[in-house]
């Protein structure tokens, strides 16, 4: 674990999954651990043992509205894989947990309290040499009973508009080269909007900046230093986006749950939404130093 202590006990290491996986595939116990990527295959071929596969992109979105899951559909997706509202649920991927980060924040939406990540993600797991298998195991399914959403950690377009008429912090989390309008999605990914820039005022804080080189997270200090270096200290309303709305739950995460900035909130309809709006000010350029 982190030598630092964090604002919530929203952190475990890969040693403490290591030493509870016999609860992870006990049927019976309280604890769940779910791998959450953009793409299944890794999760096929090898995942922590007892770990439940989701596919972010055809689980837990809705496929016709793009948006987080209905209530019901989030119940009953957890339901059907033996997780109950109650249990402790631990969260990794792939990515440095850019989709467990987003599954993290969708938990906390629809009020599961007990959710953590496994710090570092599939990634230090396996460069680690954890324990793996690729047996996908199979629990009772179960009754889940959502108490949000919480639509205070979430922000939608008119939080946007309102973060640019009050002056309040925008992090724009993507590549200096998103960020200037340069491109319009990471290599390799395909482009989700029609316009490429930033929205007006936002600050370029990579999601990246918030990890170490090893995917975990740096320390309360660190994480305090690089955000206040952009006049960000928790005091205002603060308004994580990126393209999709993965990589700036990251931030979300470092910033709500890491630091306790209570007023951080993810804008999950991020680039994709307004770089296709009609008439919504965008800006181009490189960040300002």
């Amino acid at each position: 674990m982190a030598e630092t202590e964090y604002a919530n006990d929203v952190l475990v290491s890969a040693d403490w999954v290591e030493d509870h996986l016999e609860e992870f595939q006990d049927d019976d116990s309280d604890l769940r651990l779910v791998e959450v990527d953009v793409d299944t295959e890794a999760y096929e071929e090898a995942h922590a043992p007892g770990a439940i596969g989701f596919n972010w992109e055809t689980e837990l979105q809705d496929q016709t509205t793009r948006d987080v899951l209905s209530k019901e559909d989030f119940e009953d997706l957890l339901g059907s894989h033996g997780i109950s509202e109650d249990d402790t649920v631990v969260l990794y991927g792939d990515n440095s947990n850019w989709f467990a980060a987003y599954t993290y924040w969708q938990f906390k939406y629809y009020g599961h309290d007990d959710v953590k990540l496994l710090d570092g993600g599939r990634e230090y797991w396996l460069e680690n040499e954890y324990p793996t298998t690729d047996e996908e195991p199979e629990f009772s399914a179960t009754e889940y009973d959502a108490s949000g959403p919480r639509e205070s950690i979430r922000a939608y377009r008119d939080d946007v508009e309102n973060a640019i008429d009050r002056g309040l912090p925008l992090v724009d989390v993507r590549s200096p080269e998103e960020f200037s309008g340069e491109v319009l999605a990471p290599p390799g990914l395909d482009e989700t909007a029609q316009r490429g820039g930033h929205v007006p005022g936002a600050q370029n804080i990579s999601w990246a900046a918030v990890t170490n080189d090893d995917g975990t997270f740096k320390s309360r200090e660190e994480l305090e230093e690089l955000y206040a270096d952009h006049g960000i200290g928790g005091e205002e309303t603060t308004v994580a986006y990126c393209r999709i709305g993965e990589r700036s739950s990251v931030a979300w995460f470092a910033l709500h749950e890491l630091l306790g900035y209570d007023d951080a909130i993810n804008y999950d309809g991020s680039w994709t939404e307004w770089g296709n709006l009609v008439g919504a000010p965008v800006e181009t350029g490189e960040a300002d130093d």
